[in-house]
């Protein structure tokens, strides 16, 4: 459903809000370590973040990723359309271009339903909150499997 740009992203800054209530800044190799990611790719997702204004970074010896203030309230809507667009959001379930009420595809009318609850579930979910589930212990960021 999304990208792996998206899924890495996703997972980073979650980790970055549960650690941000210590007050530290997180490099991306003790992120990955704990979000079982590439470092590389991840890398470059969370300094695209950074320039959108979702997570913070300073450079430094004593610099790293960090989520400020403004940033506390993010939504998981925000993060996926800043990571993977709105496609998601409005595309056809098949790939077709020219999908729409007029002239639906096959499964139009359940995937519109699909994509709607997504939406909702995302803009109803804050990263605050999953980062909560995820320090409390009751969800996790890594397989637990192999």
């Amino acid at each position: 459903m999304f990208s792996k740009a998206c899924e890495y992203g996703i997972r980073a800054v979650i980790y970055l809000w549960s650690q941000n209530t210590k007050g530290i800044k997180l490099g991306v190799k003790d992120i990955c370590k704990e979000i079982d990611a590439p470092e590389f790719f991840t890398a470059k997702i969370l300094q695209s973040l950074a320039k959108q204004d979702l997570v913070s970074s300073t450079k430094g010896p004593n610099g790293g990723f960090y989520i400020n203030e403004d940033q506390e309230n993010m939504r998981l809507l925000d993060l996926v359309k800043a990571i993977d667009g709105d496609k998601l959001f409005k595309g056809c379930g098949l790939g077709l271009k020219h999908c729409s009420e007029i002239h639906p595809c096959p499964i139009h009318d359940e995937y519109k339903k699909i994509r709607e609850n997504l939406a909702k579930l995302l803009s109803d979910k804050t990263i605050k909150k999953l980062a909560e589930e995820v320090s409390s212990g009751k969800a996790t960021l890594v397989s637990l499997l192999g």
